[in-house]
């Protein structure tokens, strides 16, 4: 069998401010190609639990492995370079003056040669139609272009692991569908990718596995046609299908098995 590319064993994590414990022994293995999304509630530890995997939170008991690698003793500069998280609100992550700047940060700091550094910001460039915004200043742009120039920023320095913290808020269409270019093409080079998001609509088609957590606990872990059949594991959670989903399910309840994810698939099985 394949070797996990994040490994957590019993993880616990405590907040010291309030004494709260969010993760309570979770343990969970992702593998090379996953994309896999994180659903719950807010307050479920969907955040708490993906801040381990580069170092950002570290275990208040248990084990978190990367790459097969024990990461006690990591720095987060170590875990970084194998982990890359791209957080929420791209206000709190850019903090150069011009969109180059800010994609050569992590080139620079991880010891790229500028003939390295400088094929990694073309390719990204040409991947993500970053060119023509070399010169801008990242806080002039608009919200949706903010969000791919961070997205851009790690995927500048090719981690195996790419984290997205509710990566489709506050996006257009069109970023929306570069979302999901970036997504396949992780995926078809065997990079791994992880998505915390409350867009189930997004996380039912953009998923190979969906894991719901409700208070610092692992509910379910399943392929996204059966993640939605559960309407108790749903309500713990407080996640909503998508809408055609929870169609299907009305008129199936859930009896074969497998539930619609889109439009498309609602009417290949209702034909």
């Amino acid at each position: 069998m394949a070797e996990a590319v994040i490994r957590t064993e019993k993880l616990v994590h405590t907040y010291p401010r309030g004494n709260v414990t969010a993760l309570k022994g979770v343990d969970l293995e992702i593998y090379a190609g996953d994309v896999v999304s994180i659903v719950g509630q807010n307050g479920s530890g969907k955040t708490t639990l993906v801040r381990h995997f580069n170092g950002l939170l570290r275990p208040t008991s248990g084990k978190v492995y990367l790459l097969g690698e024990d990461t006690t003793g990591q720095t987060v500069a170590q875990m970084s370079r194998k982990c890359g998280y791209v957080f929420q609100n791209p206000n709190h992550q850019i903090f150069c003056t011009t969109v180059e700047e800010e994609l050569m940060v992590a080139p620079k700091n991880f010891g790229f040669t500028p003939q390295e550094a400088k094929e990694s910001l073309d390719r990204v460039c040409q991947l993500m139609d970053l060119g023509r915004l070399l010169q801008k200043h990242p806080m002039t742009l608009d919200y949706t272009t903010k969000k791919i120039v961070t997205i851009a920023s790690v995927l500048v320095f090719r981690p195996q692991v790419l984290v997205l913290d509710e990566p489709t808020g506050g996006l257009d269409e069109v970023g929306r569908r570069m979302l999901t270019k970036i997504i396949r093409m992780m995926h078809e080079e065997r990079h791994t990718v992880v998505i915390i998001s409350h867009d189930m609509d997004y996380v039912a088609e953009n998923s190979s596995r969906v894991i719901a957590m409700a208070q610092g606990e692992i509910l379910s872990d399943a392929p996204p046609e059966r993640a939605f059949l559960d309407a108790g594991i749903l309500a713990r959670a407080q996640i909503e299908p998508p809408q055609i989903t929870q169609l299907d399910l009305a008129l199936t309840g859930g009896r074969d098995g497998s539930a619609a994810l889109s439009v498309e698939q609602f009417i290949q099985k209702y034909r």
